[in-house]
């Protein structure tokens, strides 16, 4: 049975924080593949504003092409309404049965999880990876997440990540203001960023 990871984000940009996280999930869970997965509108944003969708999985393309083990998907970006990762996981399971789902995401995220719509189908339909920050503690899951069963602790890993200490938050302010991004992501999104003049 193939093991596949599934790692939803806005990727507003992608950046090497992104790559770092996806390839050490990989490694550690011993993942056939992981496939990036640009939201569509996520709930959790509704309301901000985010850079449109054909950009972000654009870059997240080019951000993952000399990967042989990654891949993207547009089926968030192509799906209307508001993306629900209930959903994501259901199309997922359909397309990839019988597989092993992980669904990758950050460990902030995950504090959540349980305002999350569908929240029991989803545990019993995939496992979650919280990549986290350097520094951020996640030892009693049970305290930090009220109402989480066991069952469903069993389900959730957390994996520390040094590289996430970039941002995307940090970098589109980086570009607003006029500072270097260089080292920060791949060249070909730097580049990309640079020639559609995103985040000005």
């Amino acid at each position: 049975m193939k093991a596949l990871g599934i790692m939803g984000g806005t990727f507003d940009p992608i950046h090497y924080g992104h790559l770092v996280a996806a390839e050490g999930v990989r490694h550690e869970f011993k993942l056939d593949k992981v496939i990036f997965v640009p939201s569509g509108r996520p709930p959790h944003k509704a309301d901000n504003r985010i850079t449109g969708p054909t950009h972000r999985l654009a870059m997240t393309e080019l951000a993952t092409a000399s990967n042989p083990y990654f891949e993207v998907s547009s089926l968030e970006v192509n799906r209307p309404g508001l993306s629900y990762t209930i959903d994501t996981v259901l199309d997922f399971r359909s397309m990839y049965e019988p597989s092993e789902l992980y669904f990758i995401t950050g460990g902030d995220a995950l504090l959540e999880i349980l305002t999350w719509k569908d929240v029991d189908m989803l545990f019993s339909l995939c496992k979650f990876i919280g990549v986290t920050r350097p520094g951020y503690s996640f030892d009693n899951l049970g305290e930090k997440i009220p109402g989480l069963s066991a069952d469903y602790i069993n389900k959730i890993h957390i994996m520390e990540v040094p590289a996430l200490a970039i941002s995307s938050t940090d970098i589109r302010g980086r570009i607003r203001s006029g500072r270097p991004i260089k080292y920060l992501l791949p060249e070909t999104v730097e580049h990309y960023i640079s020639s559609c003049r995103l985040y000005r």
